[in-house]
């Protein structure tokens, strides 16, 4: 499978999360975290990178980086060779620690970063054992969990000086009780995850922002990666037509709301979600007047298939390539 690319430019925001092999723990006890939270703080600034939210779970953690030397991958791989070393020492063990390379996802601050913040810091409270929980207990465990950002922005007394609060807090006003009320807001009402925005797997941003990305340094080969076309914007009609070819069907059948041919027609609303740049009330549009829901499910579905049945892989790795 190749390799996703790293979009990197000065000041760029990212998502960054790195799972344990095999979805095994990275963190046994609290020493542990406190040694990670150590190097996570030497590295930055080795690096000058900046962090705007993060969280530590049992086997994987979240950040939210700034990077104004455009140097991400340097600093996770510095930070991330560290904190193995530590723990393989510590634990009597060798070999790999994380599941593959880190994930990072280019982030538009202005469209998404406040919504991430909320995303990354409600993560220990979202596993299933305690999603039925009522709302004040789930309020009031959230605040009290130490390995997070999360009580720097509740209470400005509990703020750590190496993170930077300034930027997420700049999009309620300022106002440590407004972002308090946005995160309470979530458990109490529930929220959608910002994920189903993301585009090509490592931008989350909308068709302006994409835009702004072309042009910018990719690090990395671009040759045969899927994840490149995003930025080279591809044509969602000449999509739907190379499908429709590809299945033998006409246009028609492929989009029609209520057809036989639904793992097909999912299989296109992905390539375009992650392809085109068209978001998925216009995917619906296009494709009978699909309920933006009904769009996400089936989304989540074909995901799942691509996965687990090789024939809808190979349906999918054969489009990727036509689109090209």
């Amino acid at each position: 499978m190749a390799r996703p690319l790293r979009i990197s430019y000065p000041n760029a925001f990212y998502h960054v999360t790195c799972r344990g092999n095999d979805r095994r723990v990275i963190f046994r006890d609290d020493h542990d975290r406190t040694r990670f939270l150590d190097r996570l703080r030497s590295a930055l600034e080795i690096f000058s990178v900046r962090v705007h939210a993060y969280v530590l779970m049992s086997n994987h953690f979240h950040l939210i980086v700034e990077t104004p030397k455009a140097n991400l991958s340097e600093f996770m791989r510095q930070f991330n060779i560290s904190y193995t070393g530590y723990y393989n020492r510590r634990h009597r063990r060798s070999g790999h620690l994380y599941q593959g390379r880190f994930k990072a996802v280019v982030v538009d601050k202005d469209s998404y970063l406040l919504e991430l913040s909320r995303y990354v810091h409600l993560n220990p409270i979202r596993i299933k054992a305690k999603a039925l929980r009522p709302d004040r207990e789930r309020i009031r465990e959230i605040s009290q969990y130490r390995w997070s950002s999360l009580p720097g922005y509740l209470e400005g007394k509990r703020k750590a000086s190496w993170i930077t609060y300034e930027v997420v807090l700049g999009y309620v006003g300022g106002s440590r009780q407004k972002y308090a009320g946005f995160v309470h807001d979530a458990i109490r009402e529930g929220f959608t995850t910002p994920w189903e925005d993301l585009r090509a797997q490592m931008v989350l941003g909308d068709r302006d922002f994409i835009e702004k990305l072309k042009g910018m340094k990719i690090r990395g080969s671009a040759k045969d990666q899927p994840s490149y076309r995003m930025i080279q914007s591809i044509d969602a009609e000449a999509l739907i037509k190379q499908a429709a070819d590809y299945f033998r069907l006409e246009e028609a059948e492929l989009t029609k709301k209520r057809g036989r041919y639904r793992q097909q027609r999912a299989l296109v609303m992905e390539l375009l979600h992650r392809y085109s740049g068209l978001k998925q009330r216009m995917i619906g549009e296009r494709f009978g007047g699909l309920d933006e829901g009904l769009v996400s499910r089936d989304r989540r579905a074909i995901r799942e298939k691509i996965e687990t049945e090789p024939k809808i892989r190979k349906w999918f790795q054969d489009l990727s390539r036509l689109s090209t």
